[in-house]
């Protein structure tokens, strides 16, 4: 891929194309069944430069759903929002909500598309938790340290939402919240400010 991400004319055209994929969506109900020319006709930009931007679809795919988890965060959290234990809340309980929906609006053909879907979303939270971490109080902590303990976070939170989302009706959202915050506020105290309460 020869483009800049940071290009503006860059973010429009993906945009465009991010826009066209979820009307595209709105109207077939599915992922599978969507081409490449359906989402370049959609949004009025030829096939060339869909694929000066993206490999395939697959590649699109995955940055849809990265730039659709991102927007869920940051309708949220802003993003210079430093950890603290209600941040930390926040986050995990917008993971769970966004899980469940993603569950409850795949359809059977989707599911092809899953497992790209589940390691696109853990992987930007992973990101989303090292850039939260480094923010915080690090003497002490080697990178290989804080880079291992922000993987394992994020698999816990988002494995535990992953789990959850898929048998929503066995435990209550918040008996998990609270379950998964127990766990992870022992590995994230020295990192986050301390709230008056």
């Amino acid at each position: 891929m020869s483009v800049n991400p940071e290009d503006p004319r860059v973010k429009r055209t993906r945009h465009l194309f991010v826009q066209a994929f979820n009307e595209l969506v709105g109207k077939k109900r599915n992922v599978y069944s969507i081409s490449v020319r359906d989402i370049t006709n959609q949004a009025t930009v030829n096939r060339t430069t869909f694929y000066a931007h993206f490999q395939d679809k697959y590649e699109f795919l995955e940055y849809w759903m990265t730039e659709k988890f991102q927007m869920a965060i940051k309708d949220r959290l802003q993003e210079e929002t430093r950890c603290s234990a209600d941040n930390l809340r926040i986050l995990i309980q917008t993971i769970f909500d966004f899980l469940l929906q993603f569950q409850q609006c795949r359809t059977p053909g989707d599911k092809q598309f899953e497992a790209m879907f589940e390691n696109a979303m853990q992987q930007d939270l992973h990101r989303l938790l090292l850039k939260r971490v480094y923010e915080g109080d690090t003497q002490g902590f080697s990178q290989e340290k804080l880079e291992a303990m922000a993987l394992v976070i994020s698999w816990g939170i988002f494995g535990s939402a992953l789990q959850w989302s898929r048998n929503p009706q066995d435990r209550t959202a918040e008996t998990m919240f609270d379950e998964v915050i127990e766990v992870l506020s022992v590995h994230l105290t020295p990192f986050w400010e301390q709230t008056t309460g």
